[in-house]
């Protein structure tokens, strides 16, 4: 039996792929004015943080970031490890292992 997803947490996924997708659409701006650009770093960390799904929609409606294959690459692992995070932060295994630090701590 898994944990119940604190509302919160949904939250948080929803206001990071808002702010992913208008960092993604300002990236496309300025790469079309040859402004300065957003680091592929801040997009794939803005990804990281649970801003992933706002950002897979950015790029196939803004089709922005396809089709340089090393971001894709660095952007699918980042997307594995927020999901392996989550995971893990929901599954019993990780209760079973916080309530047994708790209980032997005090």
């Amino acid at each position: 039996m898994s944990r119940p997803i604190p509302l919160w947490v949904a939250a948080l996924y929803s206001l990071a792929s808002i702010a992913s997708y208008i960092v993604y659409a300002v990236d496309k701006s300025a790469a079309r004015a040859n402004r300065r650009r957003v680091p592929e770093r801040s997009l794939l960390l803005l990804g990281l943080v649970c801003g992933w799904p706002g950002a897979i929609v950015a790029q196939q409606l803004l089709r922005h970031k396809t089709q340089k294959v090393s971001f894709r690459r660095a952007f699918w692992v980042s997307v594995v490890v927020n999901l392996a995070v989550f995971a893990a932060l929901t599954t019993p295994m990780l209760a079973v292992i916080v309530d047994g630090a708790v209980a032997a701590g005090g």
